[in-house]
């Protein structure tokens, strides 16, 4: 099996999200798949200080062929082509015209300016699927949701199949702080290999609208008509119709000094 490799620059602005980039797999000439890069979003700090970006791409089969499962690995480089991160992308059952849109998510120790997809395929061009490896995935404590590559796989501990590359794996549990963690599979790597993350308690409370928003910050008070939240030295009050949940972090209680008034001095 051959390796092909497309780079396509991505024309960062900085501090500005990035525009769409379309390119063709394997090929302009001759292509197989059309994949169309929405903006790259600046996500956060991840994991060993690397930062986290997402986009959703569009992925369109414009082949004549039904590709029952294909895996591209996305390789970021920064502006002097120094490779900064890396991730794969997965297709899944596409026919022939089809299209489908995919949350992609990867992780850089530096500014993304280019970009390069890399994958397995045929002679006729049509990727095909990878050597799968499964892994035992576990957490501290158990129970947290999981999610590989932006897909919801159920909780842990989970023996999950993962394909040669470099996957995001995403915890998450009520009442810790969610993480997340880069895993490579290497083509000659063994079965029965398991992976333990251990998730960070909750500093601040935790208010969550029925909107969808959490905030992070100290609850004051609940009343019968509002909550009130301080954040980063400045309070806030939240309707309390507008809000679904709140989960309060353990505290330790701080018992304050005795204060014994000096006793006047005898003369």
């Amino acid at each position: 099996m051959a390796i092909l490799v497309f780079i396509s620059s991505i024309a960062l602005a900085k501090g500005k999200p990035e525009p769409a980039i379309t390119t063709m797999w394997p090929d302009a000439s001759n292509p197989t798949l059309k994949l169309v890069f929405g903006k790259f979003v600046q996500q956060a700090l991840g994991y060993g200080g690397q930062t986290s970006f997402a986009s959703d791409v569009l992925v369109q089969n414009v082949s004549a062929k039904r590709i029952p499962r294909a895996s591209l690995t996305v390789r970021l480089f920064d502006r002097n082509k120094v490779r900064v991160g890396e991730s794969v992308l997965n297709v899944n059952d596409l026919g022939p015209n089809e299209s489908t849109m995919i949350a992609f998510q990867f992780f850089t120790t530096g500014m993304p300016a280019s970009l390069s997809l890399a994958a397995h395929n045929d002679t006729s061009g049509v990727p095909t699927s990878l050597r799968t490896i499964p892994l035992k995935i576990v957490s501290v404590p158990v129970g947290a949701r999981l999610k590989v590559d932006g897909q919801d796989v159920g909780t842990t501990p989970r023996v999950v199949d993962l394909l040669v590359g470099t996957h995001i794996l995403e915890f998450s549990k009520e009442g810790y702080a969610t993480g997340s963690t880069p895993v490579d599979i290497g083509p000659d790597e063994s079965p029965g290999g398991s992976v333990t993350f251990e998730l960070g308690g909750l500093s601040r409370d935790t208010v969550e609208l029925r909107d969808g928003t959490s905030i992070l910050g100290d609850v004051l008070s609940v009343s019968m008509t509002s909550v009130v939240v301080r954040i980063t030295g400045q309070d806030h009050s939240y309707d309390r119709n507008k809000v679904k949940k709140i989960t309060l972090v353990e505290r330790e209680a701080i018992q304050e000094p005795v204060v014994v008034p000096a006793s006047p001095t005898s003369k």
